[in-house]
């Protein structure tokens, strides 16, 4: 029995419970088990016909049970499937090994975000630590978790606070506006995480009955990676992979640290495996203790998020942003994938790069420097995440077009010839012990000095470094009864 509580299931408040549970019941609001987001087939059948008639991102609480990665990937009406992923053709990467991304396009908002946002904010739900008739939910986020935070909320018949910084992507605001309670946007972009965390400080001085859930130190971010994200990808290793092949590692933009526990999932199931954790280059903290401001939005950095397992990670590489902006051009854009076709990717696959957005793109030029760095061949197999879609990008395209003019045939093939086939092992670094604990390090001046967390904790995470961190896992079977008793005491599930 671990010594650690990171996600404490022991605190119940009756009250406030017995409160949610009356929400819950008014606003017809059952809530999927984890084990359910792990195989939908467990979902019950009239639950799924139900789901024939609403539309993936419908404000409609039957959408909490397409928290999963297996939704079937429609726009309308979908039921579930495998794991949604696709491969990258070697034409495309300019390397052999083979380079797979899970995508988060086909959840509830277009990103997998909303995952996360449900493991923070369920097991306080079910034990009655949140009272969505009394508390405000808060997600501060620089983009895609306070979006699925605020979905989540509105499903669950919560009052929510979205926090986001004011020069994200225009869609997340207009989007926001009309799911979120209240939105704040903060000064700054997607680097600027301090001056989130000191909104959140503000609105926790103010009194107000809120709860703040903060993506980069709620172990209910990582714990549903870890059990949800983890286990999908295994699931498509044993799809793709054939008798020769090897599973060589995970390569992630950091953001949260959420996405990366994941990592920590697939390590246990292939000890040999890497994981490799990227930023950029504008902005190289984990790299070099660096700062700055950089446009691949929602990563998030300047810090290094509390739940991330720095111990755990076996490569820091950066890479310049421009390489993500300059892609989603040329894939997006005609000219551009004219360029493609005729370089030899196939047209069928052009069509759905759509699915990348900028964080995915920056994802997939992390794993191919992976690839080359570690000359990898065509039975080595590497993963990464598209965590949402150029969707909530369109007007970073139409502003890259009124600063650059229209894309031409001569900018493809200067966005191929630099941000593709230039790419280089550059910037990159295999961390050894105390590469790996100078970056562990660096939580303290964020978190220890500035966000109240204990010096004892911080050495715990380093030290006692088994013990912390599989505190977390194991917790799907108690959360899970929670969620059936929950559930069982609406008696919604009976109605149905």
């Amino acid at each position: 029995m671990s010594k650690y509580n990171l996600i404490d299931l022991s605190i119940h408040n009756e009250t406030w419970l017995e409160h949610a549970i009356e929400r819950a019941r008014e606003r017809n609001i059952i809530i999927p088990t984890f084990q359910q987001q792990r195989h939908p087939e467990l979902i019950p059948d009239k639950i799924k016909e139900k789901l024939k008639n609403v539309g993936l991102w419908d404000l409609n609480p039957l959408n909490l049970f397409r928290i999963t990665w297996k939704n079937e990937p429609v726009p309308f009406g979908g039921g579930f499937n495998g794991v949604n992923y696709m491969e990258y053709p070697s034409e495309l990467t300019g390397v052999e090994a083979r380079i797979i991304t899970l995508i988060g396009k086909w959840f509830p908002t277009g990103a997998h975000k909303v995952g996360a946002a449900f493991g923070c904010l369920v097991p306080r739900l079910t034990t009655g630590q949140f009272d969505p008739t009394y508390h405000k939910a808060v997600w501060p986020s620089t983009g895609n978790y306070c979006r699925g935070g605020a979905y989540d909320s509105n499903l669950l018949g919560c009052e929510s606070v979205a926090i986001l910084p004011e020069g994200m992507s225009r869609e997340r605001f207009e989007w926001l506006e009309s799911v979120a309670g209240e939105i704040i946007a903060t000064p700054g972009t997607e680097s600027n995480v301090k001056e989130i965390f000191d909104k959140c400080n503000e609105l926790r001085a103010s009194g107000e009955p809120l709860v703040i859930f903060n993506q980069f130190d709620e172990f209910g971010n990582y714990l549903w990676h870890y059990e949800i994200t983890g286990p999908a990808m295994v699931e498509v290793l044993e799809q793709e992979m054939g008798p020769r092949d090897q599973y060589r590692g995970l390569v992630l933009t950091t953001g949260s640290a959420g996405t990366i526990a994941s990592g920590d999932y697939m390590k246990e199931q292939f000890p040999t495996s890497k994981i490799a954790a990227s930023e950029a280059l504008q902005c190289p903290t984990l790299l070099e203790n660096g700062f700055g401001s950089h446009r691949i939005e929602g990563i998030g950095d300047k810090h290094v998020p509390w739940i991330h397992n720095v111990r755990n990670t076996d490569m820091v590489m950066a890479i310049d942003d421009e390489g993500p902006m300059s892609l989603i051009r040329l894939f997006n854009e005609p000219e551009g994938k004219e360029y493609l076709v005729e370089k030899g990717v196939p047209a069928d696959f052009v069509e759905k790069l759509d699915l990348l957005g900028i964080s995915s793109v920056a994802n997939m030029i992390s794993a191919i420097k992976f690839a080359k760095y570690y000359e990898l061949g065509p039975n080595d197999v590497i993963l990464t995440v598209a965590t949402d879609s150029m969707e909530m990008y369109q007007s970073r395209l139409r502003e890259l077009r009124e600063e650059r003019g229209e894309f031409t045939r001569e900018d493809a093939i200067a966005a191929w010839a630099e941000w593709l086939e230039g790419i280089d092992v550059d910037h990159m670094l295999e961390t050894r012990h105390y590469d790996r604990k100078r970056i562990h390090n660096l939580k303290y001046y964020t978190w220890v000095e500035q966000q109240g967390k204990t010096f004892e904790e911080i050495q715990a995470q380093w030290y006692d470094y088994e013990d912390y961190w599989g505190s977390i896992h194991g917790h799907v079977e108690e959360l899970d009864a929670l969620i059936e008793e929950f559930n069982r005491r609406t008696g919604l599930l009976e109605k149905l």
